[in-house]
C-alpha cells in the first residue's frame, strides 16, 4: 500500500514539474512582435546567423550595440527594442544565448571578433541574466567596451568593478519583482561611483522585453509599450 502511494506521489511530482517547465517555456516566448520588426527596409538591413539577429542602419554609424537577452527568454523578445535603437543610427546585434542561457555565450562576442573595428565604439547592454553576464564581460575584459548598460538585474554580485574607468547606465523596475530595487541598490556599491542609476515607475522586469509574464515577478502598473519608451529614452541619452 505504501509502495502504491509513493507512486502516485512521485507521478504527481513529475507532472507538476513538467507542466511548470512547460508553463515556463510558453511565458519566456517572444509576443506581440509585428512582422516588419525582423525584415529590411530602406533604413535598416536585419540580418541573422546562428548567434545573433544584427539591425544596421543603411547611413554610416560609428557605435554598435550588443544586447544579451535574458535567461530562457526567446532572444526575438527584444528586437524591437533593438530595432528602435537602430532606427536611431546604431549597428545593433541582439546575441542568440546557446539554450537561451547568457552564462553559456557571453563571450561570442570575442570568439567571433565582434569588437574588431578599432573605428567603433562599442556599447553592451543586457537584461537580466543577460546583463549579469554583460557586467561578467566587461569585468574579465576591461578595455573592450566603451559602455554598459543593465537592464533590470541586481548584478554585479560577485565581484567588485567600481575602480573600472566605464560609464554605466542601470535602469530598473520600481515593481520589479525578480531583480527588486532594493538589490539592484544593495550591490551599488560595485559599480563605479559615475554608474547612473535610474528608476522605471511602475515598471516591472517582464516588460523590458515582449514576452509572458515571469515567474516570482510584480504586476507592472504602467504599459509595456510606456516602459519601454523609458528604456529607449535612457539608452539614447546615455549612448549619445
Amino acid at each position: 500500500m505504501k509502495t502504491s502511494i509513493r507512486k502516485i506521489l512521485r507521478r504527481i511530482w513529475v507532472i507538476a514539474g513538467l507542466s511548470f517547465f512547460g508553463w515556463m517555456v510558453y511565458s519566456m516566448q517572444a509576443k506581440g512582435i509585428l512582422e516588419q520588426i525582423l525584415k529590411s527596409d530602406r533604413d535598416i538591413s536585419v540580418s541573422a546567423n546562428d548567434y545573433s539577429i544584427t539591425f544596421t542602419p543603411s547611413n554610416s554609424f560609428s557605435k554598435v550595440i550588443i544586447f544579451y537577452p535574458g535567461a530562457l527568454v526567446q532572444t526575438e523578445a527584444y528586437a524591437p527594442l533593438c530595432r528602435k535603437l537602430a532606427d536611431n543610427g546604431y549597428e545593433v546585434v541582439l546575441m542568440k544565448m546557446p539554450y537561451r542561457m547568457a552564462n553559456q555565450g557571453y563571450e561570442i562576442i570575442k570568439e567571433e571578433n565582434l569588437l574588431s573595428n578599432p573605428n567603433k565604439q562599442y556599447i553592451l547592454a543586457g537584461h537580466s541574466q543577460g546583463g549579469k553576464m554583460a557586467a561578467q564581460f566587461v569585468y574579465e575584459n576591461p578595455g573592450l567596451i566603451d559602455k554598459l548598460i543593465l537592464l533590470g538585474t541586481s548584478h554585479p554580485r560577485d565581484y567588485d568593478m567600481s575602480e573600472y574607468d566605464i560609464p554605466v547606465l542601470k535602469l530598473y523596475g520600481s515593481n520589479d519583482g525578480v531583480a527588486s530595487p532594493a538589490d539592484v541598490r544593495k550591490n551599488k556599491s560595485k559599480l563605479p561611483s559615475s554608474a547612473k542609476f535610474i528608476e522605471i515607475k511602475g515598471g516591472n522586469h517582464s516588460q523590458f522585453g515582449y514576452y509572458g509574464f515571469q515567474f516570482n515577478d510584480d504586476k507592472a502598473t504602467i504599459g509595456r509599450e510606456e516602459q519601454q519608451e523609458v528604456i529607449l529614452k535612457n539608452i539614447l541619452n546615455f549612448v549619445d
